[in-house]
């Protein structure tokens, strides 16, 4: 055997003997990078002011961490929750407030808006079913007044935020007790102005209306005339009369001579004018 053919069965038996050793070798995956951001350990609702029993850390494997995340329970603690958290949610800085804003109310009021609260009762609150996060937009009734010849109902706000839906007991004029549902929204300061007038001067009812249809519409109002049976004609009489063709004058008779004509008879008839 030639020093070549040596050297290349060395090279072949080196190769094999390789391979062998990387396949009995267990093959090492390589441990995940994981980093501790803290999860709710309960549902929170909107104003709550975040406790240590409230919340709990994770080791999160990967990469692909959520944008802000709260990496300690201490930097959790003492925070308000401005948007409602589900168990196991990460907590995020975009979803808290600040440790000295505290929580309740005031810290879901974004910049430049305002909460009013309105008085309704529970069939002006659409039976109940107006909750915190719906949106609602809100009529005005005027009765009939020294500036008003009828009653008139008109849309005032348009696609507005609930923030807030409670109830509290107040007196009739006769002083019993009566339950009314109280109302908060969130709306810009002329909003609030016209809102507060409003509640004085009128009744105010609220139409809940679907979260992603955020368009406005163009309304004229109703007045307490469309109501009430019109005092038009019927409808037969506004129908619009058709001129009617002239008859024609009747023709007199025409005048039917007989004649014969080889041996044929024959009929000519004479048109009068």
């Amino acid at each position: 055997m030639n020093t070549r053919a040596v050297r290349l069965r060395c090279v072949c038996t080196v190769a094999c003997l390789m391979a062998s050793s990387l396949i009995e070798r267990p093959l090492m995956a390589a441990e995940p990078k994981r980093v501790n951001i803290v999860l709710s350990a309960r549902s929170l609702p909107v104003g709550a002011v975040v406790t240590e029993r409230d919340v709990k850390l994770m080791a999160w494997p990967g990469d692909a961490l959520p944008s802000g995340y709260i990496r300690s329970v201490q930097d959790a603690v003492g925070r308000g929750v401005i948007t409602p958290l589900a168990e196991n949610e990460p907590l995020l800085a975009a979803k808290m407030s600040t440790k000295d804003a505290g929580g309740g109310l005031p810290i879901i009021i974004r910049d430049g808006m305002r909460a009013v609260s309105v008085r309704v009762d529970e069939v002006i609150g659409v039976a109940g079913f107006v909750l915190p996060g719906t949106r609602v937009d809100v009529m005005l009734t005027l009765d009939k007044g020294p500036n008003r010849t009828q009653a008139i109902t008109k849309t005032l706000l348009q696609n507005v935020q609930t923030l807030a839906a409670g109830q509290s007991v107040t007196r009739d004029k006769e002083g019993k007790p009566q339950t009314v549902t109280v109302i908060t929204v969130l709306v810009s300061p002329d909003d609030a102005e016209l809102l507060a007038l409003a509640a004085k001067e009128g009744r105010l009812q609220l139409a809940l209306r679907n979260t992603l249809d955020t368009l406005a519409v163009s309304t004229s109002g109703a007045r307490a005339d469309r109501l009430s049976p019109s005092a038009a004609p019927s409808s037969q009489n506004n129908r619009p009369k058709r001129n009617r063709a002239a008859a024609p004058a009747p023709r007199a008779n025409p005048t039917v001579v007989e004649g014969y004509r080889g041996g044929e008879r024959t009929l000519t008839t004479f048109q009068r004018p």
